[in-house]
């Protein structure tokens, strides 16, 4: 009879794989049940994460929207802008429907004046197009800032229900310091980890944000070069 092939053996580890089992949910449950207990201050600390997971998405699929929308725009209006098509150029930024087509309609409906006029009417609409690209971004900042400071809070009035117990008990049982300060540490965790992921996405969206907004500025800038041509 083979080592594998032993009834006894097979059922031994029939058993100890079944207790395996068993103890992963087990430990599962608990992590789901120690959530649970960080306490009342577990409810804003929520709040703030899935405040920063709409933010981020929402704004990470605005950003590139708004960066895909461009396609071949300037390439048109500057070729209609050199064959004296103004309405075409015009029709062309008011389909792209972007924060480029924008500044450039705005340059192209003052065609004529100044250039210095329209230079200053498309960076008023540029200013315009970067605060709506930032648009709640901030938010993410004060996020990574305020969800550390309730985990600690949390924790803080965790340890203070904690020693007024052992007050009211009049001695000091250390198995249920130790495990409660191993509860309510999870308000802390949470917060940090929270806080550490909107730092995160805060910086990925204004890095989004700066190089579309490079991209937009290039762009206009070429656009203001070909409007001065003419006149230089």
């Amino acid at each position: 009879m083979s080592f594998v092939q032993n009834p006894e053996i097979v059922d031994t580890l029939n058993q100890v794989q079944q207790q395996s089992v068993a103890l992963a949910q087990t430990e599962e449950l608990n992590l789901l049940q120690m959530m649970m207990k960080g306490g009342w201050i577990m409810i804003p600390i929520l709040i703030l994460f899935f405040l920063g997971l709409v933010i981020f998405f929402e704004r990470y699929f605005t950003i590139r929207k708004a960066s895909k929308q461009e396609g071949g725009l300037l390439g048109t209006v500057k070729s209609n802008v050199l064959s004296g098509k103004l309405d075409a150029a015009m029709a062309a930024c008011r389909s792209n429907n972007s924060a480029l087509s924008r500044m450039l309609q705005k340059g192209l409906t003052r065609v004529g004046r100044p250039i210095k006029d329209i230079e200053g009417a498309i960076e008023n609409q540029g200013r315009l197009e970067v605060s709506r690209l930032e648009k709640n971004i901030n938010i993410l900042g004060i996020i990574a800032g305020i969800a550390p400071m309730l985990g600690f809070v949390g924790t803080i009035f965790g340890v203070i229900q904690i020693f007024r117990e052992v007050e009211i008990a009049g001695g000091i049982d250390i198995g249920t310091v130790s495990g409660g300060l191993y509860v309510k540490m999870i308000a802390s965790a949470s917060g940090l980890t929270i806080g550490i992921l909107a730092y995160i996405g805060y910086h990925i969206l204004n890095m989004m944000v700066e190089r579309l907004i490079l991209r937009i500025e290039t762009d206009a800038i070429e656009f203001i070069d070909l409007l001065d041509e003419p006149s230089a």
